[in-house]
């Protein structure tokens, strides 16, 4: 364990792409709340608050991007669902900040959310029971979509699953969940979802000083996932999920268990889909069911790649320029943006066939 440990630094510190990201992450660690808190609101120097919120969200994408290039390109599962994970963790934290409000709600129950009490519901249902506790709503952020992609990734790799059908599948398991959040009996605010959050560990969430802690702590867990899935990677367990990517039928021969290394690569990359999407919601302020769609999921694989798909730093790459092109396209011309996104998409596959990394990409040396 620890000579594979050491071979994984290793490889961070030889290859310039994974020191070009760490010290980027690095940089935001320590020139947002520089930039933001230390300079006044009238210094070229100042970085807006709107700004360091719109770079928490990017970061937040960049980890889910970073999720589907995992299981994705290291080995070989197209999935069209991961949306649902994100969603899932962003629900697990939109739960917790609800029961942090207390009575400053409109109707000031100190128990209940505004929405159930709107919807005239008399008790608190015994699924969000614990979360007004941050330890246990942690739990649950990476347990409810580890759980879910368990059971799915079960059934699915027994079953021995694959291609455009495990896809198809993925996306109506998303379809599904869209449709079932969307309902005001399941208790998650229905169509409007979780929104008016008030504070996070006692913390204003509209305060300069928190939306930097936000950024800091999504840079600094994005840096860990990101060394995290390369020591994967870079694993002997990482060699026989390519292995198993290339020649599924091979490795099954060669006495591997392949449903079961599938399976781990898929809940972990569930999981880390769901800390991607706690970060989300108290950086924007809702969870709502439209996380759940399956356009969402689409568009994170258009973002993987555009980028380069089995690099992990093309994730990154593609989720930030993507959402960076969106932000701007949406506010000049919203009604084109989803014909730009499939121009950049259709370019991409034609010209870029190893993604925009693949322009710059040198073998390390």
């Amino acid at each position: 364990m620890f000579e594979v440990l050491r071979a994984s630094f290793y490889m961070l510190w030889r290859s310039f792409s994974d020191r070009f990201v760490l010290g980027c992450l690095g940089l935001i660690v320590v020139s947002v709340p520089i930039f933001n808190l230390c300079f006044p609101d009238e210094s070229a120097f100042h970085l807006s608050t709107f700004t360091v919120t719109l770079l928490g969200k990017y970061l937040c994408f960049a980890m889910l991007a970073l999720s589907v290039d995992l299981v994705w390109g290291y080995s070989g599962i197209l999935t069209l669902g991961h949306g649902a994970f994100f969603a899932l963790g962003g629900y697990a934290m939109g739960m917790y900040l609800m029961r942090q409000i207390g009575d400053r709600g409109v109707y000031g129950h100190p128990i209940l959310p505004d929405f159930m009490v709107f919807l005239n519901w008399q008790e608190l249902p015994w699924y969000w029971w614990g979360f007004s506790s941050f330890p246990y709503a942690m739990l649950m952020v990476v347990l409810a979509p580890g759980v879910l992609a368990g059971v799915f990734g079960w059934f699915a790799f027994r079953s021995r699953v694959t291609g455009v059908y495990l896809s198809i599948i993925t996306q109506a398991l998303t379809y599904a969940l869209l449709l079932a959040f969307f309902r005001n009996e399941m208790g998650f605010g229905g169509n409007n979802g979780l929104t008016d959050f008030k504070e996070l560990l006692g913390c204003d969430l509209q305060a300069d000083e928190t939306r930097v802690l936000l950024v800091v702590s999504t840079a600094l867990l994005l840096g860990l996932s990101y060394i995290g899935c390369r020591f994967i990677c870079e694993s002997r367990y990482g060699k026989i999920i390519v292995a198993v990517r290339d020649g599924e039928d091979r490795a099954r021969f060669l006495g591997y268990r392949v449903e079961r290394f599938k399976l781990w690569l898929f809940v972990v990359s569930a999981m880390i889909a769901g800390v991607a999407g706690a970060l989300y919601v108290p950086q924007v302020g809702i969870i709502n069911p439209g996380e759940f769609a399956p356009l969402n999921s689409i568009e994170l694989v258009i973002w993987v790649a555009l980028g380069g798909r089995g690099t992990l730093y093309g994730a990154l790459v593609g989720a930030l320029l993507v959402n960076v092109a969106k932000t701007q396209f949406t506010g000049i011309f919203p009604e084109a943006w989803l014909f730009v996104l499939g121009t950049m998409f259709v370019l991409g596959t034609l010209f870029l066939p190893k993604g925009l990394v693949g322009l710059v990409q040198r073998e390390d040396q």
